[in-house]
């Protein structure tokens, strides 16, 4: 949503070049600490410890294949960062319960947090709680819309929008396409479903947008769906944004229509999902799908625990480019996002052993 950012990644196409200038120019900064993950310990920042302490994890859901996925590498990277993290505490797609599991998480004294938000706004609540007791926070996946927060762990929701745009357009002239959003309380489902709207509005004006509010819900975006194809049966192409919630009742659905047809084959539906777990892969492999963009599981976690970690001893950081190919931003919130790569899958790169969806099950 696994699921999604207003100013999205892909507006970052910073050249090796330029991203060795800024570099560069980071070297001669001894105390501004640029876009690195090798920075300073900020001597008006909170913390300033040693950066131990246990740390909660809080998770949005896990009944997505791409947040089970996240799951079960949060306590592998927690000790390759050498983070004591609690076990995971699962808030059941209930942005309320999210509140309460991280004042739950406070009350047993952790000295930091990873949480992946359901809810942009609702969140702030429990950020005001940890800010209350002196405990950064670290958000994972969605950028809150206020409170305090160390960094957002995320890939460039906007792009995933642009991309799904680019590719569909380039694969069908003209008619109709669907975009089966996700839950538009979320800053992802915001991103993703405007960037989608506006990139065809502007590049491919021939193509006509029909959309499905399916709030992050596999049944809502079966259902809707269904309705749709009853009134709009000769539609070329789908975007979904969270495979892990819509592919399997998104397929279901077109094959008990009978439009569910192979790549290549007269009649196949175009479809580019968002999440990069295996069962997108195995789709695309079955010529099913045609693309996906990969949100980066593995880094989630990996730099959810790296900056938590780093925020409890203390360290800030500034805007620019990372030594982990992806760029610091400045949210109109003032909050710094770090801008993970999320890469378009296809049947030409679907094998790839570096995609992390093919590292897992």
């Amino acid at each position: 949503m696994a699921g999604r950012t207003v100013r999205y990644r892909n507006g970052r196409s910073t050249s090796r070049a330029i991203r060795a200038v800024a570099a560069a120019a980071c070297a001669t900064l001894v105390l501004a600490a640029c876009g690195s993950t090798k920075d300073n310990v900020a001597s008006d920042g909170d913390g300033g410890g040693d950066g131990s302490g246990k740390v909660g994890v809080i998770l949005p859901l896990l009944t997505s294949p791409f947040w089970q996925s996240y799951n079960d590498y949060v306590p592998k990277m927690a000790k390759t960062e050498d983070v004591d993290a609690l076990k995971t505490v699962n808030s059941n797609s209930d942005p309320s319960q999210q509140i309460t599991d991280i004042n739950n998480q406070l009350n047993q004294g952790v000295k930091g947090l990873v949480v992946a938000p359901l809810d942009s706004a609702a969140i702030s609540a429990g950020l005001d709680q940890a800010e209350r007791k002196g405990v950064p926070v670290v958000a994972v996946d969605v950028a809150p819309e206020k409170g305090k927060v160390a960094m957002v762990v995320r890939a460039n929701n906007v792009a995933y929008g642009e991309k799904a745009c680019e590719y569909l357009g380039k694969q069908i002239p003209s008619g109709k396409v669907v975009q089966i959003m996700g839950d538009l309380a979320s800053v992802n489902g915001r991103d993703r479903s405007e960037a989608f709207r506006t990139c065809v509005k502007k590049n491919y004006p021939k193509l006509k947008v029909l959309e499905i509010p399916a709030k992050w819900e596999s049944d809502t975006a079966a259902s809707k769906l269904d309705t749709l194809l009853n009134a709009n049966p000769d539609i070329k192409g789908i975007y979904m944004q969270a495979g892990g919630v819509y592919l399997a009742p998104t397929l279901q659905t077109l094959k008990s229509k009978g439009l569910l047809k192979k790549a290549g084959e007269k009649g196949h539906i175009t479809i580019v999902s968002n999440d990069g777990i295996p069962q997108e892969y195995d789709a695309i492999r079955k010529g099913q799908i045609d693309a996906t963009v990969s949100q980066p599981a593995d880094l989630y976690a990996k730099y959810g625990m790296y900056y938590i970690k780093a925020a409890m001893e203390g360290k800030t950081f500034e805007p620019g480019p990372t030594d982990h190919n992806s760029e610091i931003v400045k949210l109109p919130s003032g909050i710094l996002e770090d801008q993970l790569p999320a890469p378009l899958v296809t049947k030409d790169n679907v094998d790839d052993p570096e995609l992390w969806g093919n590292t897992v099950g």
